[in-house]
C-alpha cells in the first residue's frame, strides 16, 4: 500500500513521499518554549493552536498515520538576483503561482486515492502549510530531510528549496527511518542571515526574520532593522542560499509549470504607483496577495529608502501622503533616507 501511494505521490508531480507516524513528536517541546519566549511576534494562531500541533490526535482523532511530501522549486538556472537601480527583490518560492494552491489541488487528489485504498472506513486530512501540524518534525521524522541550523528542511537530494504538504489519516502505514541531522560544523545560514534572527543554532527569532517582517508583520517595521531588508520586499532567502546540501537540488516538476519569473526582480517606482485594484490585479494568485497593498508598499518604500537613487523621490513624496498610515510613515523615512544620501559630504574644514 505504501508503495503505490508513493508512486501516486510520484505521479502528481510530487519530488518525495516519506511515511510516519501520528504521535506526538519527540521535539514537541521546542514549540512550548519557543512560544514562551514570544518569539512567534504577531503571529497568534501559532500560540492558539499549539496544543493541536503537537498532538496529532487532536487534529484528526485515531489517526494512526502522516504522509510528508515535497515539492521542489529550485530552478535549472539561477535566477538573476543582480541588484539593478530601483529593484526590489523577491523571495524565490513567491516567484511561481500560489503554492497552496498547485500543492492543494493534488494533495486532494492524493487524498481521494488513499481513502479509496483504506476503504469506506478511512478518514484523511491534507495541508499546505495551512493547518495545525509540526510538519518539519514530521518531515525529519518521516525521513524526508533533517531540520538545519536555519531551522528549515533540508533533504539531501533536494537541497532546501523545497515546499511541504501532509496528509494526516486513520489508515495504518508502516512508517520510514527518520532522518539524522547532517549540517556538521557548517554555519553558514546563522552568518549569512542580515537581522542575525538565527540566534543560535536551530533557534529562529521570528520577530527578527526578514520573512517575517515583510509578510506576517502587520504594523511598522522596527526602524533599527529597516537597513538590514535591502531591497528586499517579500520575503528573504538569505540563509537558504548559503547551505551547500543545495548542490543536490534539481529543478522541480511540479513548480516550474508556474514560475511567474517577471515577479523576481520588480520595478519598486512601477509598484508605487499600483492602486488598490492595480495591485490585486498584478498579484493575483500569488503568495505577494498576502501582503496586501498596504504590507507590500511599506516594503517598497524601505526598499527604495535603502537603495533607491533620486529618481525614486516624486514618488515617495506622494506616498507620504498616502490614506495608509503604515504606507506614508514608511515613505517619509524613506524619502529622508534618500535626501540625506543625496546630501554633500561635509569635510573637517567646512567645505562640502
Amino acid at each position: 500500500m505504501k508503495a503505490a501511494i508513493r508512486q501516486r505521490a510520484l505521479e502528481l508531480g510530487f519530488d518525495d513521499c516519506r511515511f510516519t507516524t501520528a504521535t506526538v513528536p519527540a521535539t514537541a517541546d521546542r514549540l512550548q518554549n519557543w512560544l514562551a519566549e514570544k518569539r512567534q511576534g504577531e503571529m497568534t494562531w501559532l500560540e492558539r493552536t499549539a496544543s493541536k500541533r503537537i498532538d496529532p490526535q487532536k487534529v484528526l482523532p485515531c489517526a494512526k498515520s502522516i504522509i510528508v511530501v515535497a515539492a521542489s522549486y529550485a530552478a535549472r538556472t539561477p535566477n538573476s538576483e543582480l541588484r539593478t537601480p530601483n529593484s526590489g527583490l523577491v523571495a524565490r518560492y513567491a516567484r511561481f503561482t500560489d503554492y497552496h494552491t498547485i500543492l492543494g489541488e493534488r494533495l486532494k487528489m492524493l487524498t481521494q486515492f488513499i481513502n479509496q485504498l483504506g476503504g469506506n472506513q478511512n478518514r484523511s486530512l491534507w495541508y499546505v502549510d495551512t493547518g495545525p501540524l509540526l510538519e518539519r518534525d514530521f518531515a525529519e521524522r518521516a525521513g524526508l530531510g533533517f531540520i538545519g541550523k536555519h531551522t528549515n528542511v533540508i533533504s539531501r537530494k533536494s537541497g532546501n528549496w523545497i515546499l511541504l504538504g501532509e496528509i494526516i489519516t486513520t489508515l495504518e502505514l508502516e512508517p520510514d527511518a527518520p532522518e539524522k541531522n547532517h549540517c556538521g560544523k557548517c554555519t553558514r545560514c546563522i552568518a549569512a542571515c542580515p537581522t542575525h534572527a538565527i540566534t543560535a543554532p536551530f533557534q529562529l527569532d521570528a520577530r527578527k526574520c526578514i520573512s517575517y517582517l515583510t509578510i506576517e508583520l502587520r504594523g511598522s517595521i522596527p526602524v533599527e532593522l529597516r537597513s538590514a531588508i535591502g531591497n528586499r520586499v517579500f520575503g528573504c532567502d538569505d540563509c537558504l542560499a548559503v547551505c551547500p546540501w543545495n548542490r543536490f537540488a534539481q529543478e522541480g516538476k511540479m513548480m516550474m509549470a508556474h514560475a511567474r519569473l517577471a515577479l523576481a526582480m520588480p520595478d519598486l517606482i512601477e509598484l508605487l504607483q499600483l492602486d488598490e485594484a492595480g495591485f490585486k490585479s498584478r498579484f493575483a494568485g500569488t503568495p505577494i496577495l498576502r501582503a496586501k497593498r498596504r504590507g507590500l508598499f511599506r516594503n517598497v518604500c524601505v526598499a527604495l529608502g535603502n537603495i533607491g537613487d533620486k529618481s525614486a523621490l516624486p514618488y515617495l513624496r506622494k506616498a507620504a501622503s498616502d490614506a495608509e498610515p503604515l504606507i506614508a510613515e514608511h515613505a517619509r523615512w524613506a524619502t529622508e533616507q534618500l535626501q540625506n544620501r543625496a546630501r554633500p559630504v561635509q569635510t573637517t574644514d567646512g567645505h562640502g
